[in-house]
Parts: C-alpha cells; structure tokens; sequence
C-alpha cells in the first residue's frame, strides 16, 4: 500500500514501523531511551527549561543504516576482460625471420654520411639477421643454389624466433570475524540489525578495491624487497614479503628495459642494471627487460611504449600537452595495437580537459558497457556508464593511479596507460567466493572460538599477449 507522507510523524510511522508515534513527544523528549545515553544538548529539558535528569530520556537514536564516506571505486578492476584460467602459459612470436621485433621492419640502408659516400652500415653476416641489406630480404638470382649465401642471391633459410611465457595462479584472501554476542546485541537497542550482512557487503567492497589497488602498484614498489642497507640512497631498511604474491601490476606490465634502467640511475629501484631488482625486471618467467647497457638493452618484445622524456630526474619532469599524447597513440597504433582505454588519474583527466578546452575543443562522451567474455546486455537494458573520450578512446579515471615520484619530488600528474584490453586480460582461476563458519552455524570447533569468521577469495592473475600494444606517459607535472 502506498502510503503518503505529510508530517514528521507519517515520516516516523513509515521508518520505524510505530502506530502510536512514541518517539516523538509532544514536549520534544524522545521516549524509549535507553540507560546512561547521552542526550544532543543537556541544557535543554521539559518545554525548554534547563533541567539535568534529561539527559537519561532524550537520545541520539542512529539508525541502521552505515554510511561509508570512502572511495571505494574497482574501475582498472572492471576495465580488464576476465577469462577463464586454462592454461599457465602462453607462445609468443618475438621476432620475424629477418628485420627483428621492432615495430617497422629494420634494414641495413642508412648511410651514415652521404656527402663522403660511406658505405652502406653493416648487413647480416651469417646469422645476424636483425637487419639485413635491402636485397637480402627474398629476391634470389635466377636459377639460385638452394642453401647458398644470401650475398650471392642463393636462397638461405631462415626462421621466425618464439619464446615462452608463463604465469601463476594469484591467491588473494581477506577474512574477518565477529563475536557470538557482538551479532545478537547488533538485533536489539539501537543497532544496525544483521551484523554479519553489513560487514560482509563491505568486506566485499573492500576485497575487490584491494585488487585495484594491485593493478595499479607503482613499478618502484616491486624493487622494496631487496633488503637494502639502512642509510641506503635507493628505496628504504628493510627486506618486505614478496611482492609477486600479488596481482602484477599493469605499471609492471607496461613498461620497458629503457625504463627500468632510468629508474636505477635515479635510485627509483636498487642497480641501473637490474641485478638488485630481479622483481622489478622478471615478468612472466622471462628477463628481457634486464638493461644490460648504459642506455638499457636494445628494442626487446616485452617492451612496451613507454613516454617518460628525457629521464626520471626531478628536473626532467615535463608539462603534458596533446603531442606526447598523439605520438603515443600513433606509436602504438604503428606497432599494429589499437588502444581501447586511457585509464589515468582525475587530475590528468582535468589536464586535459583544460588543454582541449583552451583550442576551443572539447572531449566527446561515450557510453561504456562492460562486457563478459564478449557477451553485452539486451539492446536499450545495458548497464554501462558514460565516460569522457579522446579520438573516441575512453578515458577512465582511477582513484589510486600514481604519480612519478623522485627522492626529491613527490608531486606530478597523474600517469596515463593506454592499454590495448584485446591483448591484455584476468584469467581466473577461482571466481570471487564468500565462506564462513563458526558459532552460527554449529561449528565452532571449525574456528577454535566462540565467534565466527568470513572469508572472501580470489584466484587469478594478469596476463599479456602483446606489449608493443600497451603504452605508458609517466613524468608528469
């Protein structure tokens, strides 16, 4: 039965279920107090007058609901395709026959000065066929030897280069608990009603904000296991439990050999080199990432694009403009990556919004669905959000994105992935599940108390099937 609400009594009647109106009396003293509560005001009593027994009749009644003034969005959580987890690893193509894994096929044609007519840089020789001459890449003499060298035009073998990645299963557990008498005397008095659904609904939240926060784990955080020596000028005192127990982070995920060295030589991570860092190098079974270089190791298939200027010095830290975004996108889009989310921070998001809003352009707005496995809702019955677009790439933000931080610097923009989800995805092992035991269900033997425990727990991880797809601009201000 609808019912209308006219006065504050209606308004009573309707929340507390009270026919007679008993809390609120005529001489604006709420009834049904319980003993030693405290009162809003003490010096008001009876019509108004100052009277110090009031304080045991009129109390703050709080309600049942709980409010939470958190932030507790899941948005890099929700933008990751999830899969099923059948299989720990994966080949990956990571060189072509000749030409290498750069992005653009690479050939020995530069000359170095023509003016003087040096000769052309050095082709293939044997083996080496990261750059070959122009007329080493097919085209063979007339009736040409079969295994002969490609220098005389015969036809040589040759070969694309695969290698294998793998990853493991990520267990992410949160338990809580609560006593046998904290649960019944939540029913009675003024209290929330069923304990265990309130904490349980925001132990849930909770759990799946945790692993958006893994996703978004600074790089710098993988090398804090190293047990560095206290007065150490890198990352801190003390050895810390081992970061590859979580979720691998998407900063780790994107990221390059150029990257990890810059960080070294600005104490960002243990060693330039990557020796005191195997956490913060290794990813996916594989160590391609290791600078073995003054300027880092050469073009590898498990670097990223990654736009951090001229360095991670306090003092190299760059203004954003359109143009280091534009020339990541085109970057990535030459490597053949097509990119299908920016996902930054709401400070950059503002950036750029009052970069567009400067040249008298403005940001479009898209309707985002999100998908399982590729399957979208009933057309015109969709669950989605709008979300603000640049060249019609959805921008969304994340609370916890960081920022790049110096020994000297802490502050900046916040840093931008561009992530290509068609490459990139959660495989899970074990969805999201919710147990419990304990005193409320005839256990508490189970639980060795008399109480109960909740438990929620997620396994899965992260994994990438393309990196020159994925792109990072970091070293923002």
């Amino acid at each position: 039965m609808v019912r209308t609400i006219n006065t504050i009594r209606d308004l009573e009647a309707a929340t507390y279920g009270f026919q007679n109106n008993s809390i609120l009396k005529g001489t604006g003293v709420v009834g049904a107090a319980g003993i030693g509560v405290t009162g809003h005001d003490a010096a008001i009593g009876i019509n108004g007058t100052a009277s110090p027994a009031m304080t045991d009749l009129y109390n703050v009644v709080y309600g049942q609901k709980v409010w939470s003034m958190l932030n507790q969005e899941i948005n890099p959580l929700a933008i990751l395709p999830k899969r099923p987890y059948t299989t720990s690893g994966w080949r990956i193509l990571k060189a072509r026959p000749f030409g290498g894994a750069d992005a653009k096929f690479g050939l020995a044609h530069e000359f170095s000065d023509n003016s003087t007519g040096d000769a052309l840089t050095a082709g293939r020789s044997g083996t080496q066929v990261d750059r070959p001459m122009p007329d080493e890449i097919g085209g063979v003499r007339e009736n040409a030897g079969i295994g002969g060298a490609a220098s005389d035009g015969d036809l040589t073998p040759v070969a694309p280069e695969y290698t294998k990645l793998f990853m493991t299963p990520k267990t992410i557990a949160h338990m809580f608990e609560f006593s046998e008498l904290a649960s019944e005397m939540a029913k009675i008095d003024d209290g929330i009603g069923d304990l265990r659904a309130l904490i349980r609904e925001d132990m849930g939240k909770f759990h799946a904000e945790v692993q958006s926060k893994m996703l978004v784990m600074p790089l710098e955080a993988y090398d804090l296991d190293a047990g560095l020596a206290a007065g150490s000028s890198a990352n801190g005192t003390a050895a810390f439990a081992d970061m590859e127990r979580n979720l691998t982070s998407l900063m780790k995920i994107v990221s390059s050999s150029a990257e990890v060295h810059e960080m070294g030589a600005q104490h960002l991570v243990a060693a330039a080199d990557g020796a005191n860092s195997v956490d913060t190098v290794k990813l996916y079974g594989n160590t391609d990432r290791a600078a073995d270089t003054a300027l880092g190791s050469s073009v590898g298939f498990m670097d990223a694009v990654v736009n951090l200027g001229d360095g991670y010095a306090a003092a190299e830290q760059r203004v954003l403009t359109l143009s280091i975004m534009n020339n990541l996108i085109q970057t990535l889009r030459t490597n053949g990556a097509s990119p299908k989310v920016i996902m930054t921070g709401y400070d950059t998001i503002q950036a750029i919004a009052d970069l567009l809003q400067s040249q008298e352009r403005f940001m479009d707005a898209k309707h985002i669905v999100p998908t399982h496995n590729g399957v979208k809702g009933v057309a015109g019955a969709e669950v989605g959000f709008r979300v603000a677009t640049y060249y019609d790439i959805p921008l969304i933000p994340a609370k916890d994105m960081p920022s790049t931080c110096h020994l000297s610097l802490s502050t900046g923009l916040s840093d931008m992935l561009f992530l290509d989800t068609d490459h990139l995805w959660y495989s899970v092992l074990k969805p999201t599940q919710y147990f419990e035991d304990g005193i409320n269900h005839g256990n508490p033997f189970g639980i060795g108390k008399l109480g109960n425990q909740g438990m929620y727990r997620t396994i899965g991880e992260v994994g990438c099937s393309f990196f020159k797809g994925q792109g990072k601009i970091t070293n923002l201000k």
